[in-house]
Formats: C-alpha cells, structure tokens, sequence
C-alpha cells in the first residue's frame, strides 16, 4: 500500500507527458474530466486525496477496503479520499470517462459541499453501480457536455461543472432510489453512526511509520466526549456487537489488506495496528481467523 496519492501524483501516472500544465486550478480546489482511454489500466492500491467519479465502459476488477468486485458491463465507479481501492483492467483499450475533483471544488459552491456525506461516497456503501443502456446515455452525455465545458472561454464555466457534477449525482441516485439519507432515529443510532464513521477514519493506516491512535472503546467514547458505557450501549443497540468487536472487526480487516496488499514486514504491520509486539499481534490476528499472519500472506500469493 502507497501512501495518499495526491492530484498530482494522478497526472505523473497516468499522463507523464504533460507536464504541470495539466494541473487547472480555478481559484479553490481542482476539477478536471478526460476519457478513460489515457488511463493506465493498473492503479496502486492506496487511498486518494481526491473524488473520481468513473464511467467506466469495459471489464476488469476493483479492490476497495478488503473487498473486490468483477466489472463485466458498464458501471458508474465512485471513489473518495477515504477508502482505498485498487483496478486492474482486462481490457489493453479502456472506454469511457472521469472527472476528478478535490473537497475544495465541491465547498467553492454552497450547494456541492455536503456531497462527501452523500449516500454515493459514504463509508461502508458500495462504490460501483451498474448501469443500463438508457442509462449509460445519459451519464455520457453528461459527460460530453462536461468536456465541452472545460474548454470553452465562458466565465462562469465552473459553476456549470458543479451543475453537471450535481446532475450526475442525482442521475445516479435516481437510478437506485434505494441509496437514500436516512435521518437519525433516536440517540442511540446517532452515538452508534458517530462511532462507526470515527473507526472507519482511522484507517487506512497508510505507511509503516503511521500507527493506530484509537485503540479502545474508552479511546473512542473520550473522543466522543460522552461516557464508554453510553457508547457501549448504543452500538451494541444499533449493530448487535459490542464497541469491542467492531473495533477488532476492523483492525482484523485492514490487518488482512496490508497483508495482502504490501511488502510490509509482520513487525511493521503490528506497529501500525498499535500491537507493541509481533507475537502479541500473532496471536491475536490467530484468534480472530484461525490463521498466523504468514499463513494468510502465504496464501494470498
């Protein structure tokens, strides 16, 4: 696993002929759309410092958190600078568009700033839509327009962006009614979202050297500024676990993508999940899978 891979970092890859000039910034923030046939078709897995939303027309596989899924037909692919992902096309000539924003962009117009929190990007959902043909037209067309856009010399072009960027937002959630806001119904569910969302934060852990602050429920309850059992209480109400086993849950679920998805030592590993000692950290990834950590990267091979 790379470290946070930044805008910049995006164009050296997949563009290393154009030099800092692909770099368009409009007063705060980046926006920028393409086709996808200029992409690389291997991204690193890693987490990103920006928002993409993908087209993406043709096969190949995505790894995101410690899950993957088969893109056999067209599908919309929403990526955030929260969870790690990784794509490997099966396809020499990839089809289809992107637009890439930063949170800057989004907040430089009042109606786009709550888009992080949108039920597309949220923690926990699933990035990847599959779309119909009649759907496909439209999310194309959209882009098309976007491309036009980009170009043209007109002094308001980048509120239009934010305009499409919020159409295909909307297009997108039409075509899964299901994917919705849901307000919070009692405290008990707010305390347990609360919780979720600040685990879910604290990872990925992106370098050997970056450590797990948030160890235990008191961590979490002090960083919460309510009382552990009140946040025992609510996530056990709301998710049918305690605060203890999501949290060993998680740190099991990323102790499985660093093992798959670095050369990290199992020394550097256990730092990182906030283990002081390897065999501590052994012992307790065996507990929870039945496997050592060698056994499961043997067999990750």
């Amino acid at each position: 696993m790379e470290s946070k891979e930044s805008v910049k970092g995006f164009y050296e890859r997949n563009f290393p002929g154009l030099g800092p000039q692909c770099l368009i910034t409009h007063g705060m923030g980046h926006f920028n759309v393409a086709s996808r046939e200029y992409c690389a078709v291997l991204a690193p897995y890693s987490r990103r410092d920006y928002y993409k939303i993908s087209l993406i027309i043709g096969k190949g596989r995505l790894h995101y958190a410690d899950k993957w899924i088969e893109i056999d037909r067209p599908a919309l692919l929403f990526s955030n600078p929260i969870v790690p992902y990784s794509w490997e096309s099966e396809d020499e000539d990839q089809k289809g568009w992107f637009c890439l924003f930063t949170e800057e962009f989004l907040q430089s117009g009042s109606r786009m700033g709550n888009l992080q929190d949108s039920p597309l990007f949220k923690i926990g959902g699933t990035p990847v839509f599959f779309v119909e043909e009649d759907q496909q037209k439209i999310l194309s067309d959209l882009y098309i327009k976007m491309m036009t856009e980009i170009q043209s010399d007109y002094v308001h072009k980048y509120d239009m962006l934010r305009a499409y960027l919020y159409l295909m937002i909307h297009e997108t959630m039409k075509m899964n009614p299901a994917e919705s806001f849901e307000p919070y119904q009692n405290a008990s569910q707010r305390v347990a979202s609360l919780f979720m969302e600040l685990l879910e934060r604290q990872f990925p852990i992106d370098s050997p050297e970056a450590y797990l602050k948030l160890k235990t429920p008191n961590d979490y309850a002090q960083s919460l500024s309510i009382h552990v059992n009140s946040l025992n209480r609510s996530v056990k109400e709301i998710t049918g676990k305690t605060t203890s086993q999501q949290i060993t849950a998680r740190v099991v679920q990323e102790a499985h993508a660093l093992l798959k998805h670095t050369d990290w030592n199992i020394a550097e590993i256990a730092y990182g999940l906030g283990f002081e000692e390897p065999a501590y950290f052994t012992n307790y990834f065996k507990k929870q899978t039945g496997l050592t950590p060698n056994t499961l990267r043997m067999n990750s091979v």
